[in-house]
């Protein structure tokens, strides 16, 4: 799988550039702000509708633009897709689909891509909900059809939480209206939490090779998912009593969604009185630990970036494995310049025989030489404010 060709229109700081992209290594050489982040966040905006850096798509519209185009052709095994997103602020995302219009949400999944930047720190030191999301790209990458299900669990989500806000203070509130949205967060939060459970389990051994080819010597790295779900068992001689266990990847989606519906019931009286959900997918967060002990809190700095690169690594390799359409893009912005010589050699060792990696850089130098050496080759693309071209200081586009 890879990207061949990328045209942006009025996207952040490009007003119009058309770059083509071939396999093995890529390298994006600029000063910071000269806009080479930009390139390879449009190329995850194709593969998720989401930035690896801001949360909306306002800051992603070129100043002054009213608004802002991203096409790109895709090789996925022996198909030619091309993929088209156009953001207009205040409206409804539009998309194309090999020139015929499209949901959005179809587009989700056909390009995969894999993103390692500085921001990853966040994943080890940052707060539950950017690990949340990091399970939720990877759930959306093997399971497509999961998008659907996150965008309607949001919006159950807010039905909800505003239903249990104006229900604080009011004796007579009909509690039979707050039954029906039960039943669909439960719903929807069960298919959730399955999808992310199986994820988890099936990155697990792929994180700990990882970490353990990045930080040698350093302990071993395990996941695991945190909720405070819990879901009735018999016991195989069946004399006691159901036990209430956490759930796993074998539990059954309606097992999960009748306990997280029991759950509902037994803290309502609390939600209502806070005026938040307190049981949904929404409060779950993934268990990165190094021996014994949670990573968040514990790991020094460079076991954090150990971790987290362990966590992108075994993501990409996951997907590799997944399915028949080759490895995902693998996408390295601007992280050499983070990392001690020691990472830098494990990550460029690791990724060396990847199919296409995109590299950001303030300095060609900044690339290993393991990379620079690909067997499928190593280009140069020298980006200037607005320009994306093969020679430094040339002064054009990339347009072939």
């Amino acid at each position: 799988m890879r990207i061949t060709h990328l045209i942006l229109t009025d996207f952040r700081s490009y007003e119009d550039v058309r770059i083509e992209l071939g396999p093995g290594v890529t390298t994006l050489v600029g000063r910071n702000g000269h806009g080479k982040t930009n390139v390879v966040e449009a190329v995850r905006y194709l593969s998720t509708l989401s930035s690896h850096r801001v949360a909306t798509d306002a800051p992603m519209l070129r100043a002054g633009a009213r608004r802002a185009i991203v096409s790109g052709r895709v090789q996925r095994g022996e198909r030619t897709l091309t993929l088209e997103v156009t953001m207009i602020p205040g409206k409804a995302n539009q998309a194309r689909l090999n020139r015929g219009n499209a949901k959005p949400r179809d587009l989700v999944g056909i390009l995969r891509t894999v993103v390692f930047a500085p921001e990853d720190l966040a994943l080890v030191k940052g707060d539950p909900g950017t690990r949340r999301v990091f399970m939720d790209e990877l759930c959306v990458a093997l399971q497509p059809a999961l998008a659907g299900d996150l965008a309607d669990y949001d919006r159950v989500l807010r039905q909800r939480s505003s239903l249990l806000k104006s229900a604080r203070g009011k004796p007579r509130f009909d509690a039979r209206t707050l039954d029906v949205w039960d039943e669909k967060l439960a719903d929807l939060g069960a298919r959730i939490m399955h999808a992310r459970l199986a994820a988890v389990e099936a990155l697990a051994s792929h994180v700990t090779r990882a970490y353990e080819d990045v930080a040698p010597g350093e302990g071993t790295c395990s996941l695991g998912y945190s909720t405070s779900a819990r879901v009735a068992r018999d016991h195989a001689d069946g004399t006691d009593p159901p036990s209430p266990e956490p759930p796993t990847a074998a539990t059954p989606v309606a097992d999960l969604g009748a306990a997280l519906l029991a759950m509902m019931v037994e803290r309502r009286a609390q939600e209502i009185d806070r005026g938040v959900c307190l049981v949904g997918p929404h409060r779950d967060d993934l268990d990165i630990r190094i021996g014994d002990l949670p990573a968040k809190g514990y790991a020094s700095h460079g076991e954090s970036w150990s971790c987290a690169l362990a966590l992108r690594l075994g993501s990409f390799a996951l997907l590799a494995d997944d399915g028949d359409d080759g490895e995902p893009v693998l996408i390295l912005d601007d992280v050499f310049a983070e990392l001690d010589t020691g990472r830098r050699a494990a990550l460029a060792g690791r990724v060396a025989t990847a199919g296409q990696v995109l590299i950001t850089a303030a300095v060609a130098e900044d690339v290993p030489e393991q990379l620079r050496e690909h067997p499928d080759g190593h280009r140069l693309l020298y980006v200037t404010p607005g320009i994306v071209s093969d020679g430094e200081g040339e002064g054009k586009t990339h347009d072939r």
